[in-house]
């Protein structure tokens, strides 16, 4: 059953009455091959942060999808400085999601997932050392892991890290990481970000959905966008569904077709 504030789909049909947490995980639900879904949260002028962080953009409604989204997916994909910013812990569920996971034949939580160029990691964070689930941490092959950090994860190298045509090394081959965490039966994944991965991801053309949340609310001048990096090709990400919570929060999910999807670890479109 519903809890909390109440949300309704208002399109593209129209449903009257609060939605159930089941009813929810249909509108989101898994596909049968690979996909990598991207949830952000955002307010009415675009921020991606209030006084510095997502949570304070984030509400009962967004927090309720949030979990909703992270109960379905196999790997939970996350910058390392999202990680260190947003001091994540341990990726753990509550008692009915895992019963719901057992249900449908999956691992009882998702792998997390950190894409670090520069291993600037702490394995002491609860995010790592209180992990039910051993993590997987995609860089490159310059890369030195900090002491400790191969203890509590298994670091996987993706790219060369030679300089790019831009100067710039150190970067992970984005396509490559996605094919090994596939390769390990990671096939639904779900990022939460930052900015700077999600511009990457999608300047890769691997982003096959986006869940974002608007939040009623005006950040002002200051705060970046969800996206941020290097310029890339527009994609086009046809809406979905639209949902509308009791207090003014919206919920848009776009997603593309699912013959639209490139196989996992192709190369991205020029």
């Amino acid at each position: 059953m519903s809890v909390g504030t109440p949300i309704e789909r208002i399109w593209p049909a129209p449903v009257t009455g609060a939605l159930t947490d089941p009813q929810l995980t249909a509108l989101y639900c898994r596909t049968t091959g690979p996909h990598l879904r991207v949830n952000f949260v955002a307010s009415a002028d675009g921020a991606v942060t209030l006084d510095g962080y997502s949570a304070g953009l984030s509400g009962e409604p967004d927090k309720r999808v949030f979990g909703l989204l992270r109960m379905l997916c196999d790997g939970l994909v996350v910058a390392a400085g999202t990680l260190r910013h947003e001091r994540y812990r341990a990726v753990r569920l509550s008692p009915e999601r895992r019963a719901w996971r057992r249900e449908q034949g999956l691992a009882e939580f998702p792998t997390l997932v950190v894409v670090s160029g520069s291993l600037d990691l702490d394995p002491a964070q609860a995010a790592f050392a209180d992990a039910p689930v051993r993590p997987v941490v995609l860089t490159h092959a310059d890369a030195l892991p900090p002491p400790g950090l191969t203890d509590v994860a298994d670091v996987v190298r993706c790219g060369t890290g030679r300089a790019d045509d831009s100067g710039r090394a150190g970067r992970v081959d984005l396509v490559a990481g996605l094919a090994e965490l596939r390769r390990r039966g990671l096939n639904q994944l779900l990022c939460e970000g930052g900015p700077h991965l999600f511009g990457a991801l999608t300047a890769a053309d691997l982003v096959d959905e986006l869940c974002l949340t608007v939040a009623p609310l005006l950040a002002g001048a200051g705060p970046g966008r969800i996206t941020a990096g290097d310029a890339s090709v527009p994609r086009h990400l046809p809406l979905r569904h639209v949902l509308a919570a009791a207090d003014g929060v919206l919920m848009l999910r776009y997603a593309r077709d699912l013959a639209e999807t490139p196989p996992a670890g192709s190369a991205p479109a020029a």
